[in-house]
Order: C-alpha cells, then structure tokens, then sequence
C-alpha cells in the first residue's frame, strides 16, 4: 500500500474509519468523505496525521448530488497527486416495508447504496486505468437473501452486487472491480435493533456463533486491494459462515 492514494466514501466512522486505520496502517495516503460526520472525520484526520503528516486529507460531500461526485476524484488528485482505489462504502440503512415506500426513500437508498458508488467510479475511470487501480465496494450479504421489511435496501445491495460484476466486465484488463459482503459486524444505530433476543438469534445462525468485528471488514479490503491481483468480480462475504446458514 505504500504510496497508494485511496479515496473512501463514508469513511468518517463504523467501518469506514476501521478501513481508513487499517490502510492507513499499511502506508496507504487517504482522501476521506464525509457527509454529514464532521466531528469524527476531523478527529480521525487528525489521529492518522499525527502519526504520518499530510496523509490524510477530508471531503465534504452529500453523494446524492451527481454534479459534486467528479470533485472527490479531482481534489483527491490535486491534494495527492494520483488516486489508485475506490472504496464505495457510504450507505443509507432503514426500512421500507411494501405500503410505505415513497420517492424519498427510495431516491436516498437507491442513490446512496447504487447510483453514487456508478457515478463517482464512472468518473475515476480515468485515472484507476493509468494508475492500474481498482474498485472495492462494500455490499452485503443481504443482496442475495432480502431482508424483510428492507425493500429497497436490499434492491440497492443486489444492484451494487450486479454493478461490482459489470464494471469488472467493462474496465478490464487495467482496473480491477470486488466487493466485500458484510454480515453482522457492527449493529445497526436503529433502536429496532437494540433488542438483545433478535441479535442473539443473529449470532446464533452464524457459523462462528459471534459478530464480526470492523477490522475483518478492512482486512477484506486490505486483501483485494494489495494482495489479490488475479481477482475481479467478486464478492467476499465476511459473516462468520451466515450467508450459508440462513
């Protein structure tokens, strides 16, 4: 990783700043998106610089506004000279049960979890191809087996699995397209989560009988980016066996 330039989205915290720690650990330089978190973005740039200056630098952003996606690609390249990786992770997680779904949600969800992660490495093709890049997205193992109640989340995931496969198609031989699928790792921040029988019953239908923890996130992407040069297309599913169990 030493002198790669790795542009994340939803970097900021969860296990986006787990991704940032663990490359940035690995000599990567960091351009770090952000929408909304910018206490936490600032905190972790100032954390990652104090252990090797000017290698990591912020990012505004709300990823639903198309117009600003070719500006993560250009400032990262003005700031550091170069981008070498993509990492698709900003997401926006809530239900949507049939009869409550509106253009609202479905914009946010669709828009966040599949348009903007098309857009925004539509617009870094150029220099992924010069630099011999590539893209990870961060998927889920819920693309495959919907979640009830999640409609359009999981109809976002599939696609971005669909899309992980098509730019592998599109952009090869020079840059390559993988995603990392997160089963439970983190739980989600929704107080409908909070209730310790269903996560127990999560964990129970894992093969390790446990939660992940977010380095085995990074770790994933660390793997795909700097040590699998003979892999595109593919999903990794990091879920301690779920995805085969449920």
């Amino acid at each position: 990783m030493q002198g790669k330039v790795v542009l994340i989205t939803g970097g900021a915290r969860r296990v986006g700043a787990a991704i940032c720690r663990y490359l940035h650990a690995h000599g990567a330089s960091l351009m770090v998106h952000y929408r909304s978190s910018a206490k936490e973005a600032r905190a972790l740039q100032a954390e990652l610089n104090l252990k090797r200056t000017d290698s990591v630098a912020l990012i505004q952003a709300d990823l639903l506004n198309l117009s600003v996606l070719p500006n993560l690609v250009g400032d990262t390249v003005k700031r550091f000279g170069r981008l070498d990786v993509v990492i698709n992770n900003a997401s926006s997680f809530f239900p949507t049960a049939v009869g409550e779904i509106n253009d609202k949600a479905w914009d946010d969800l669709i828009g966040t979890n599949l348009k903007a992660p098309l857009f925004l490495s539509q617009a870094a093709v150029g220099q992924l191809k010069k630099n011999h890049g590539c893209i990870v997205n961060i998927v889920d193992i819920h693309a495959e087996r919907p979640m009830k109640n999640y409609v359009v989340y999981s109809t976002a995931k599939a696609g971005l699995v669909n899309l992980t496969r098509s730019l592998a198609r599109e952009l090869a031989p020079e840059v390559r397209v993988n995603g990392v699928a997160p089963g439970a790792i983190i739980w989600p921040e929704d107080e409908a989560w909070s209730d310790e029988l269903s996560r127990q019953r999560i964990i129970n239908s894992t093969l390790l009988k446990r939660v992940g923890e977010p380095e085995d996130i990074a770790k994933a992407v660390h793997f795909l980016i700097a040590d699998a040069p003979y892999i595109t297309g593919q999903i990794i599913a990091v879920d301690g066996g779920r995805s085969i169990n449920i």
